[in-house]
């Protein structure tokens, strides 16, 4: 059995380690010639998808750092917690550099006799009968245009900002994230010394450099900062596509689900993806049957409407909170700090962000 996977980022190369474990060859098609990743970009995972990432892909332990308490706050009271997310045992959820991972993933599948890599700059015409099935992650490929144009879009009007700052060695387990007047803003930590920040800023105009530093040091939760690294930046879009497939052409990870990321949520959704349709392909493989879009079908059947209904609940915190600014209330924030202290609750938010309503 033989599957083609467009695109070579993050979610990819997951897909990727993920089949050639069930001894399916594997040709992934690289459309860009520089697919690097930058290296103040950070991710967030949960702790049932490390898990599933430690137990059925790749150890990933050894490029995690464990986050064991989240506090959320408001541009209010900035000092004040309006939620804390902890778990005295274990981690809520780990960083991980996203070049790291890459690395990784990269180094694991040029082992396999499964893998081929394929550079096709040009995009040029694949046949599509020559396999089983066609995984599309890469937005830029003719497919998107052709088959997947369809989906739901929201713009924020919002550019997101990320880079890494360098400070005092601490004791760095603990995630700030700040809902200020001008948009989300997390600080992520990824070593004693180090410390991811995502900002995502409301405005049409790009904001420079001494800007963002100003930004950041206004906001700093705790840390003597030493050096505030290069800005990265890019606009925010939310979407959902309306059909999943065309026959056996599978659009797949951001494709189908864009988020804010102000949950960190959006690497998440994809594992949890990559979950369900490994699951898929094991039914098929131990009935003895054939790959063909059924596949794409039931994926479809099963992820949409759920997917959907996570990305809505992220898009709602965000304008909650958005909204509070808006109309320059407390009201919002004390409702929210009076129910997130009865425990059901509190442990209702951990389950919905560590394993989403899939499983």
């Amino acid at each position: 059995m033989k599957v083609c996977i467009i695109g070579n980022g993050l979610v990819s190369l997951t897909l990727a380690n993920v089949l050639i474990q069930k001894d399916i060859f594997v040709d992934i098609l690289i459309s860009k010639k520089n697919n690097q990743y930058d290296s103040s970009r950070t991710l967030g995972i949960s702790k049932s998808n490390i898990d599933y990432f430690n137990n059925k892909i790749t150890n990933i332990k050894k490029i995690l750092w464990q986050i064991k308490s989240i506090k959320i706050f408001t541009e209010k009271d900035f000092k004040k917690e309006l939620l804390k997310f902890n778990n005295e045992n274990e981690q809520m959820f780990s960083i991980i550099r996203n070049n790291q991972l890459q690395k990784l993933l990269l180094s694991k599948l040029k082992k396999s006799k499964f893998i081929k890599f394929k550079y096709n700059y040009n995009n040029s015409k694949i046949n599509q009968y020559e396999y089983k099935l066609i995984i599309n992650s890469d937005p830029t490929h003719p497919y998107m245009k052709k088959f997947f144009s369809k989906k739901i879009e929201k713009k924020y009007n919002s550019f997101a900002y990320t880079t890494t700052i360098i400070h005092k060695k601490i004791n760095n387990n603990i995630a700030f994230q700040n809902f200020t007047k001008n948009g989300p803003l997390a600080f992520l930590p990824i070593s004693d010394t180090e410390t991811s920040i995502v900002y995502s800023l409301k405005s049409l105009k790009k904001k420079n450099t001494f800007e963002m530093n100003n930004l950041i040091k206004k906001y700093n939760p705790t840390y003597s900062i030493k050096k505030i690294n290069s800005w990265s930046s890019f606009e925010l879009k939310s979407s959902s596509l309306r059909n999943y497939y065309k026959e056996n052409i599978l659009a797949f990870g951001d494709l189908l689900h864009k988020i804010h990321p102000l949950a960190g949520q959006g690497f998440n959704m994809c594992l949890r993806d990559i979950r369900l349709l490994s699951n898929l392909i094991d039914e098929k493989i131990n009935l003895g049957l054939d790959f063909d879009s059924s596949i794409c079908q039931e994926f479809q059947k099963k992820s949409q409407d759920k997917n959907l209904i996570f990305s809505t609940g992220i898009d709602w915190i965000y304008e909650l909170f958005n909204l509070e600014n808006r109309i320059n209330s407390n009201l919002l924030s004390n409702s929210i700090n009076f129910i997130g202290k009865k425990k059901f609750v509190n442990n209702f938010f951990k389950k919905f962000a560590d394993s989403g309503i899939r499983y």
